[in-house]
């Protein structure tokens, strides 16, 4: 067992699904947060295991090629962004190796390598933050976790944003503090500033604002909207009721001080409505592409009926729409699926349905009715299908599935579960919607045998 607080000289072999680096100290993983394939490292023991140990790089000794200047002066310590030490060329080619292992380890697939859809920027591209509020010294300030923990780290610019969206933040900081209204304390459960919501639309350039409180109301709101008004674009301020202890973000009650409580975008050249519960992509030009990759492989036709199960706000429901004879989307989120019904009728879709549910249990009671569905479109949460879905799946028996995942290993473990119920894996491919950070999204293309 290693010594916590000794140094050791290792090489670094290999990646966590996290990104951190994996080095082997006699006989023992490793995991080296800001490493790089290849580097030979000292590396002091921060925690140690009987099979594994958490250590932390002292000096690096070889320093691989693909090593960069950080251009985030924080990105070491905040757990927002996990890849600004390495070039985006390095970034690419493991978050393609984790799909492809996750695939052929879990999923018992053979493949050598898979393609991924590179992103053309890794700058401000992402239309959604979230930054948790804390206060210092009498003073409330917002940024995102540290890594592991939720002692927030003060960020005042984030490269992945656009730069209104941290506009927002300011604004809203610099309201809270004068008008000294409290930041939340998870601990206590007091105080009532939880975070600071921000959705913008790429196309449209609307911006939402939801504030998350422990509470129901907002002292000074028409200061603050007045304030906010200097943003290009500000369309709505809602408010986000939640009072429970706990680290879920939102709340269940949502309450529009301003504007109508949701924003506009177009994506795939169809028009959406979307409010703070919604969900969207937040990467708009690979989300783009990852839809067309869907749509194009699920190979459907006029005489096809559609099913699409987590269809969040309806999107790739009703991009296949227009392909398909019939589309039947299925959300667990009303709200969601209010978003969805009201998009398909901005957008003159008639032939889409939407049901709110769990996906699962949605997809068997369709399948009693009667329903049949021609090719059948998964976009899971991370823990991906449930016993439900899966089951629903092998009884509708498509003629093809679309796999939308954003997490390798539940993708891996269901490839594996569809494969024992008649499916083969047709394609795969990654597409990377979340530059500088860890995730990565997935589709597979199963046909029936």
């Amino acid at each position: 067992m290693l010594e916590k607080g000794n140094i050791y000289e290792a090489v670094i072999t290999d990646y966590t699904a996290e990104g951190q680096g994996v080095a082997k100290i006699e006989g023992c993983a490793v995991f080296v947060p800001n490493a790089i394939v290849g580097e030979r490292c000292r590396v002091t023991i921060e925690k140690a295991a009987k099979n594994w140990a958490a250590g932390k790089i002292v000096e690096i000794l070889e320093k691989s090629s693909h090593r960069v200047q950080r251009q985030c002066p924080i990105s070491a310590s905040c757990g927002g962004c996990d890849f600004w030490h390495m070039d985006y060329e390095e970034e690419t080619r493991l978050k393609a190796q984790r799909v492809t292992d996750c695939l052929n380890h879990l999923g018992g697939e053979t493949l050598e390598t898979v393609e991924i859809l590179a992103a053309p920027d890794c700058h401000g591209y992402r239309n959604k933050a979230q930054y948790p509020v804390a206060s210092r010294k009498g003073r409330v300030y917002a940024g995102f976790f540290k890594a592991g923990t939720h002692t927030v780290v003060e960020n005042k610019r984030c490269l992945i944003l656009p730069e209104d969206t941290d506009r927002v933040k300011d604004i809203v900081i610099d309201y809270v503090n004068h008008f000294r209204i409290s930041a939340y304390d998870e601990a206590a459960h007091k105080g009532l500033l939880r975070h600071i919501y921000v959705r913008r639309g790429a196309v449209s350039k609307q911006v939402l604002v939801c504030l998350v409180v422990n509470g129901r109301k907002l002292p000074h709101a028409e200061d603050l909207i007045a304030r906010l008004q200097e943003v290009p674009g500000f369309t709505t301020l809602v408010l986000s009721v939640n009072t429970k202890k706990g680290n879920t973000i939102l709340g269940d009650e949502f309450i529009a001080l301003y504007g109508p409580g949701y924003i506009e975008d177009t994506l795939c050249g169809l028009d959406f409505r979307l409010s703070a519960r919604s969900f969207y992509q937040v990467n708009h030009h690979q989300a783009q592409r990852l839809y067309d990759a869907a749509i194009s492989q699920a190979g459907i036709t006029k005489e096809d009926t559609v099913l699409d199960l987590y269809c969040g706000v309806g999107t790739i429901t009703l991009c296949m729409a227009k392909a398909a004879g019939k589309v039947i989307g299925v959300e667990v989120i009303p709200q969601a699926v209010e978003d969805a019904r009201e998009n398909a009728k901005r957008n003159g879709i008639e032939n889409a349905e939407f049901f709110c549910g769990d996906a699962g249990a949605a997809a068997l009671e369709l399948e009693r009715q009667g329903v049949k569905a021609d090719v059948v479109v998964v976009d899971p949460p991370r823990k991906g299908l449930n016993a439900d879905a899966i089951e629903a799946l092998a009884r509708f028996n498509p003629r093809r599935i679309v796999y939308v995942s954003c997490d390798p290993a539940t993708l891996g473990r269901d490839v594996a579960l569809l494969k024992e119920r008649g499916y083969a894996v047709k394609n795969a491919m990654a597409a990377d919607l979340f530059p500088r950070c860890a995730h990565v999204e997935s589709i597979v293309c199963f046909v029936r045998k």
